[in-house]
């Protein structure tokens, strides 16, 4: 098993900054990609952006340019560094990790992954 915990949400004015971390922890040598989704009380759950094992990277066009994904596999944690946001940002922010390489057409598919965060919560007023 995987564990995963998020940290670094808070409230932010709207073109403010934030770093979101994921600590990953347990079998962690078997994770081949992991990605970063999002939920707000009236949307579904939103796949926005992932990082595989080789360094490809994908996000989603609703935060391209504005989010990076990165991973620092000596420390077993994942980021998103968030700038630019905007109120439409606001959510619950998960980080997500899968035991396989995802295909790309199903990397910001929720069912693809196999553990999760609890998640941290974004504000962006």
């Amino acid at each position: 098993h995987v564990q995963l915990v998020e940290s670094g949400g808070g409230s932010v004015q709207a073109g403010g900054s934030l770093r979101l971390s994921c600590v990953a922890s347990g079998y962690t040598y078997a994770t081949y990609c992991m990605g970063w989704f999002r939920q707000s009380p009236e949307k579904e759950r939103e796949g926005i952006a992932s990082i595989d094992s080789d360094d490809r990277i994908r996000y989603a066009a609703s935060v391209t340019g504005r989010f990076t994904i990165s991973k620092d596999n000596a420390k077993n944690t994942l980021y998103l560094q968030m700038n630019s946001l905007k109120p439409e940002d606001t959510a619950m922010y998960y980080c997500a990790s899968a035991n396989r390489l995802l295909p790309w057409w199903s990397l910001f598919y929720a069912d693809a992954y196999d553990y999760w965060g609890q998640g941290t919560q974004v504000t962006v007023s």
